[in-house]
Parts: C-alpha cells; structure tokens; sequence
C-alpha cells in the first residue's frame, strides 16, 4: 500500500449511473468533491473513469475445499478478491473466524452470514451446522448474533434416498427460523439449486436466494411481488455441467436435473430480471471456486440479457444499496477502482483495474 496525504482523482467520477463528476479528493481517507484548502505540496493524481469498489454478494473467505482454512489462506483470498478491485464481500457462510480481517485496512470489507446452516447429512462435509428442523430456530438466533445482518440456510441439496435434489427444511421450521432472524435484525438468504423449496421460503419471508437455477415462470412472480433478491453466480453454474458428468452413475436422476438448471441458466435469470426481481453479483468464490471472479459475473449477466449498466450496478451503486454501505458520497470512505475506460460501454474493463483505491489508499 502506499500511504498518501491526499489523492485527486480526475477524468470520469460514477457516482451513479447517471451521475457523473470530473473529478474528486481523498483526505484522511474519505471522499470529498472540495478541493482542499492547502493540498498544493502533497497529491498524488490518478486518471480515469472511477466507479466504487465492487461488491462480491457471495463468496467464501475463509473457505476451502474441505472446510475451513488457516488464517494465511483466508489472507490470500481476501487479497485476491481486493487486487481485482472487490472491496465490498458478503461473505455468504464461512465455518471460519475472519474476524480478524476488520482490523486490517488493507482488506476488503466483509458482511458475514455467520456458518452456513444445514439439515444433518444434506451438505459438503465440513461446511455446515448440520441439524434437525427442531433446533432450527436456535442456530439461527445464534448465527444472526454471530454474522452482520444476515444468515444463511442451505434450503436444498441431494437427497441420496431420492438420488435427486429436494428440499431441506418443513415449511413451519422455516417460518418460525425466518421470523426469529427478523426479529434480531437479520436478513436471511438461503442456498437453492432446485424448485421445490422456493415458495416455501419465499411465502415464510426470506430476503434473498442463492443461485436461484429453480425459478420458473410460476415462481416469478411471487418473487417479484415479495421483493425478493437473486444472486444467481453464474461462474458457479457453469460447474453444473462437470458436476452431472461425475455423478451420472450413482444418481442419474440428479444428474440429469443438473443439465437442465444449467441449459436454462440465462433465460431464468433474464425472466427474473424481467419480472422486475432484483438481481445482485456473486461469485460463490470459496470452497472450490477461485476468488477475484467479479468481472467475470458481471459479463455472464450481460450474456444472460441484463443491459451493461443494469449488471454494473448489480456490482457497485446498487449492490451497495442493498446491503446499505455507501458509494462515493461525500465524505464515505474512499473505496473505489479506476479504470482506462467507461466500464458502463464495456463491462470487460473490469478485468483490468487502473488503480485500486481502499480507505484512501492505492494499491500498488
């Protein structure tokens, strides 16, 4: 990092999609649009098109294939998420104590969900709480302490007796958990590749669903009506096809159900966005995906039909909305990328970041 007194950003600043300033100040690391009184002897000048730090709405720090990995790897994801100009991480289930990285100026800003939440034998191994429904209102008043305003269930996974994808939780401990998380000031998002669980969440109050591969023309519209988020991961869902191939001869049927979520990928997501259901980034970086994917979501989201500033935003002013952290307002902490070009003409300029910029600081 290199620390300096005062920065000035000129070019293009995208405060918003419409809202566009030709230049702007860092002092003691937070935005202002003033130039400062006495800045004469020590700036430091940066050219671009200026857009605030990305958000990733679901990734795992802390994660790695098998469970939980030591505080050097967890570092290193981090770094590579902030590196591909990622300062904003909603941290979507970790088994791990990131804690640490709060203290860390250097890194990304995190929400957490606390741990993934899971029925007993229905998830990755090492990932989860796993539990039965009667001890689901308990685990998430813990894990609403525990995170940032969000908990995470694992609404669906394979049922080995069924060798098919089913839903995890009765309709009633959903309810009851979702209410308990609400009255703790929590939102809750849940993990869904398939159908079945979708109206049962989305009827008891869920705020939010992952992956979100079910949805179909039936469902949409109650999602609409409810407001009720996506995060679709669509560099996830790419891995559904080699998923199917490996376990084509023990489950088929799952398998086969696998294609098709895939196959229909972009048209669900584009009926979604249609629909009016807000959709929002996220790489499901952790486990097994590599973190620092956020440009490359975006992109899927246009090859889905979502028009360029509509994807931009799922990554930056209004992805910031929703999880109620600023953009570049006057006098928020100065996170922010800069790039060679208009990133809203060509979101591929994501890729390659000019500078980034984290509570006032340029990343060398």
């Amino acid at each position: 990092m290199s620390d300096q007194a005062v920065l000035h950003v000129k070019g293009r600043v995208l405060v918003g999609p419409e809202d566009i300033r030709d230049e702007l100040w860092v002092i003691d690391g937070r935005i202002s649009y003033d130039r400062p009184a006495a800045a004469a002897d020590d700036v430091r000048t940066v050219d671009g098109w200026a857009l605030p730090g990305l958000v990733d709405a679901h990734c795992h720090v802390g994660l790695g294939t098998h469970g939980p990995v030591d505080a050097g790897t967890a570092e290193q994801q981090a770094l590579t998420d902030r590196d591909a100009g990622t300062l904003l991480l909603r941290d979507a289930g970790s088994p791990s104590d990131t804690r640490w990285i709060d203290d860390r100026e250097d890194l990304p800003k995190i929400i957490r969900a606390g741990r993934h939440i899971a029925r007993t034998r229905r998830y990755i191994r090492n990932f989860a709480h796993e539990i039965e429904p009667d001890d689901l209102v308990a685990y998430v008043a813990q894990e609403a302490r525990r995170g940032d305003g969000w908990v995470k269930l694992v609404g669906d996974w394979i049922d080995r007796g069924l060798g098919d994808l089913s839903a995890c939780w009765p309709r009633d401990a959903v309810e009851a958990a979702i209410a308990e998380a609400h009255r703790l000031g929590a939102r809750v998002t849940a993990h869904c590749f398939a159908e079945d669980a979708l109206r049962d969440l989305v009827e008891a109050g869920i705020d939010c669903i992952e992956h979100a591969t079910g949805l179909t023309d039936e469902l949409i519209p109650l999602f609409a009506s409810r407001g009720v988020a996506i995060v679709p991961t669509l560099v996830n869902i790419a891995t559904f096809p080699k998923l199917a191939d490996d376990g084509n001869a023990k489950f088929p049927r799952w398998s086969a159900h696998m294609r098709r979520l895939y196959e229909r990928r972009y048209d669900t997501v584009r009926s979604a966005y249609d629909a009016g259901v807000p959709v929002y980034v996220g790489t499901d970086a952790g486990g097994s995906l590599a973190h620092g994917l956020v440009a490359a979501e975006v992109a899927e989201l246009v090859t889905a039909g979502i028009p360029a500033v509509e994807a931009l935003s799922a990554t930056a002013w209004g992805a910031r909305e929703w999880l109620g952290r600023p953009g570049l307002e006057e006098g928020a902490p100065a996170d922010f990328v800069v790039y060679e070009a208009d990133p809203r003409a060509d979101v591929r300029v994501l890729a390659s970041p000019r500078r980034v910029v984290l509570n006032g600081l340029v990343v060398e």
